[in-house]
Formats: structure tokens, sequence, C-alpha cells
């Protein structure tokens, strides 16, 4: 598809925006096909910002890392290729249950409201011109890849990329460059996380193979 995608400038907030959608979940069941039918081809920044709601807490809902990581990574390729996404069908029409999901995106809300009067425009250059996007769309989809990474078990291994795709899609929405280079600090934090922990993994096994 050779649509080109632009992003329009909002009086709202971020949070009243991703409000809206959650109330707009209805049924036991809820894809992702479902969620950017609800926002439009407009709305693919609010949709990486609400994908990354489930993982700004210590939670475990199987199967939402690898759906909703695979979701952002392709809509930022979208972003990056200044097209509109592709979605496998494996991937768009995954059910998840929405009694599970609906209380975490709640408490995502609400933490995203008590600092969305923290955003305003500023730093335009991280957020203006089509290379600037290219480049944030390269990084979203980076910080998409790092949530899909099988460590769900290790505290803050979703919850550091989850904070970082919110920073960089609702800094961008909001042309708020400060927030987005938040989220550039964020990203950086989690590959040292991450690098950490395969390093004491390593270290672990070569201790294991000295004492077996």
């Amino acid at each position: 598809m050779t649509t080109g995608i632009g992003f329009r400038d909002t009086d709202r907030k971020t949070s009243e925006l991703l409000e809206d959608i959650l109330h707009s979940i209805k049924g036991e069941h809820i894809t992702l096909r479902d969620l950017l039918a609800m926002m439009g081809e407009s709305g693919l920044l609010l949709l990486c910002a609400f994908l990354s709601l489930p993982f700004l807490f210590p939670v475990s809902i199987p199967g939402v890392s690898t759906v909703f990581g695979a979701g952002i990574v392709l809509i930022s390729a979208a972003i990056t290729l200044n097209r509109l996404p592709w979605l496998p069908r494996k991937v768009a029409d995954r059910r998840l249950e929405s009694g599970k999901l609906r209380p975490v995106l709640e408490r995502g809300v609400t933490f995203l409201r008590r600092i969305d009067r923290f955003f305003k425009p500023r730093f335009s250059g991280l957020t203006n011109g089509t290379a600037m996007n290219r480049l944030n769309g390269l990084v979203l989809m980076g910080a998409g890849l790092l949530l899909m990474a099988p460590l769900g078990l290790i505290p803050f291994s979703n919850t550091l990329p989850g904070v970082a795709i919110l920073l960089m899609a609702a800094g961008i929405s909001q042309r708020d460059g400060l927030v987005v280079l938040g989220g550039y600090v964020m990203v950086v934090l989690t590959i040292v996380y991450f690098c950490a922990i395969a390093l004491l993994a390593h270290s672990a096994g070569r201790s294991f193979n000295l004492f077996g």
C-alpha cells in the first residue's frame, strides 16, 4: 500500500484519547484489528501508546507482550516508511480476554493522566520533519522488539521498553521533544539492562560448568 501517513496536531491530551478508546472496548475478547479500527489510520501513534499500557506495571498476561510487541513493531515500521501498516492475520486477529486486559489498561490510563499535564510542545527538532519521523519510527520499532524479548519472568523486562514506547508515542503525538528524548533514554537503559542480564546469565553458566 502506498498511501502516506501523517501526524495531526491535537488539543486533546493523550490520556483523554486513550480513555475514549478504553471505554469503546466491548465484549469478552478484543483483537489488534479491532483496536486499529477504533482509532483509524491517523491513530497509529495513539495505538502504540495504548499497546504499551499493560507493561507499565509488573503484570503477566499470557500472549500480550508477543501480540502487542509485534503490533508496535509493524506500526512503527509503517511510520518509518511513511506507509499504512500491514498486519499478519495471526497477529491482527489473536483474541485476548477483555476482562483481564481492561483493568491493566485502566491503571495505565490513570498513570498517564497524572503525567499528561507535563506534556507540551517543545524541542520541535525531535518531532518535526520526515527524517526525524523515520528515525523516531526506527527507535520505536527497536523498543517494540525489546518488548517481544522472551524475558517476561524477569522483573522490569517488559516495563522498561513499555515506558520507552509510551514516551516516544505520546511525545511525538503531543510534539514534545523532551518526552521523546526521554523515550530514547529509556531504550538505552533497556538495552543496558538486557546486556547486564545476558552477562549475568553467561557468568552463571560458566560457574555451573566449573563446578559441574
